[in-house]
């Protein structure tokens, strides 16, 4: 296997914090290409992002995180994808190495990254839900043959997870230590109050519609 990897960074308003994240993926000697999906920023992530060094795929209108990683699938270079979420805090490239190396160590084998350490608020939530992690390692295909799910929003971590269990691959969990991101409550003090409120509804209601559904990839 071909050990070089694509990172793959969907970005709404990131300016913030979506340069530790470009630059933990380029500081690991397995990711040879990051590509930032600008999905319809009205901040600085565009031009901050190329300036770190990602290929950057602007996005005119907010499409959601399953569009824009499915975009980025597609562009991508290396049959391994790494998927981050712009908004990292705390990342570094043995975290990034930690998400890869299982998955170039067993053909069936992906990682979802799990908080700890980091801030109580987000190890909470990772652990009462650890499946909605948006930190993974997985094979391109994986995410190329759900391009029906393009729509979901984020309900892609579901989709992925039962794409993963339906073809047999193993789920193995990564901590992450120290690692946290911001969460909506402190993206309020940064952007508009009522673009935040409208993304979280929009993210509850992307899951609960996603893990609601029947419907087989």
């Amino acid at each position: 296997m071909n050990k070089n990897v694509t990172a793959i960074i969907p970005a709404y308003n990131e300016e913030n914090t979506i340069t530790g994240v470009i630059d933990a993926c380029i500081d690991c000697s397995y990711v040879d290409e990051v590509i930032v999906i600008d999905d319809g920023s009205v901040d600085n992530t565009e031009n901050i992002s190329k300036a770190h060094g990602a290929k950057v795929i602007r996005l005119n209108k907010n499409s959601g995180k399953a569009m824009a990683l499915c975009i980025g699938a597609k562009k991508s270079k290396n049959e391994i994808l790494l998927l981050l979420d712009a908004d990292l805090i705390g990342l570094d490239k043995n975290h990034v190495f930690s998400l890869i190396l299982p998955v170039f160590q067993s053909s069936n084998c992906s990682t979802i990254g799990i908080f700890k350490n980091g801030r109580i608020v987000t190890d909470l939530a990772h652990r009462v839900t650890p499946q909605l992690s948006g930190q993974r390692c997985i094979p391109k295909s994986v995410l190329l043959s759900l391009r029906d799910k393009c729509g979901v929003g984020y309900g892609i971590e579901i989709s992925i997870n039962r794409k993963l269990k339906k073809l047999g691959f193993n789920i193995e969990k990564v901590k992450l230590e120290h690692v946290t991101h911001l969460t909506k409550e402190e993206k309020k003090k940064l952007h508009s109050t009522q673009i935040e409120s409208k993304k979280r509804i929009e993210m509850f209601k992307d899951i609960f519609k996603e893990i609601t559904s029947k419907k087989e990839s």
